[in-house]
């Protein structure tokens, strides 16, 4: 199965220095030469990420799949979407009308073609699903150099809207280093993505909607299996590549650039 690599597009919006993330993520080699511009590609590597640790690649292939094929049985159900919830409660109407919008732009190859007052990049896709809920989240506005990623996680953290724990549909989720912004080979970027949670399974797998190379796209995450592709040889995609390979540099998962979540209910 050839997996499509989504890499993100936020080059439109000017970037200040990196930004501290929650969870930082591994190092890289720096030695390699900087990329000309971030790599876009429909194919990635067709092997495995493999998880640290002694355990044999076919052995730690058995128990994710063991592992999703269990959350999936315990649910009862051919789908896991979250729009069932999962957890308990319903979404805000604030966080479905968020989704509803986000879900509409799936497939919508420029933004422009939608909406001109928005930039065509990630913060673009989700500036527009959370106007559809009423909530512009650049209104506070920027600092001197500052790029709307980081502007939207500032605000964010100063209304105590960040954390880490199992997200919501409609939830923000922030990513780092996802692109050679500053084009020096290293990963100091910072915070550089950003996306719309749509659903979340039983088996932790999220699904989110984002601005990807070739539009607005849906893309995975699981976080209790950050290093991970896929499950198995056959099983389901756990995370999805998000930062392409360069030279001297392989390609990074969702999870891997993970940085935390916010929630526009508080």
């Amino acid at each position: 199965m050839r997996c499509v690599l989504l890499v993100p597009v936020c080059l439109l919006v000017a970037c200040a220095g990196s930004v501290s993330a929650l969870r930082p993520a591994a190092p890289v080699p720096e030695s390699a030469p900087a990329p000309a511009a971030p790599a876009v590609s429909e194919q990635v590597p067709r092997a495995e990420v493999e998880e640290s640790g002694a355990a044999p690649a076919d052995e730690v292939a058995r128990a994710l799949s063991t592992t999703v094929e269990v959350a999936r049985r315990v649910s009862g159900a051919s789908s896991l979407r979250a729009s069932h919830l999962g957890f308990p409660g319903a979404p805000s109407r604030a966080a479905a009308l968020i989704v509803e919008r986000a879900v509409r732009l799936v497939g919508v190859k420029q933004l422009g073609r939608v909406d001109r007052s928005v930039p065509d990049d990630c913060s673009g896709l989700v500036r527009l699903a959370y106007l559809g809920a009423g909530i512009d989240l650049v209104n506070h506005g920027f600092l001197n150099g500052e790029n709307a990623v980081t502007a939207i996680y500032r605000r964010a953290k100063d209304r105590g809207a960040l954390h880490q724990h199992r997200p919501r549909p409609g939830d923000l989720v922030f990513f780092q280093e996802t692109y050679d912004r500053n084009r020096d080979g290293k990963r100091n970027d910072g915070m550089t993505h950003i996306a719309v949670v749509e659903t979340v399974e039983l088996d932790g797998t999220i699904t989110f909607i984002h601005r990807g190379s070739k539009g607005i796209a849906r893309s995975r995450m699981n976080l209790l299996f950050p290093r991970t592709h896929r499950a198995g040889q056959s099983g389901p995609v756990l995370n999805d590549f998000l930062r392409a390979a360069a030279k001297g540099q392989r390609a990074w998962l969702t999870g891997e650039l993970f940085v935390g979540f916010a929630s526009p209910t508080l």
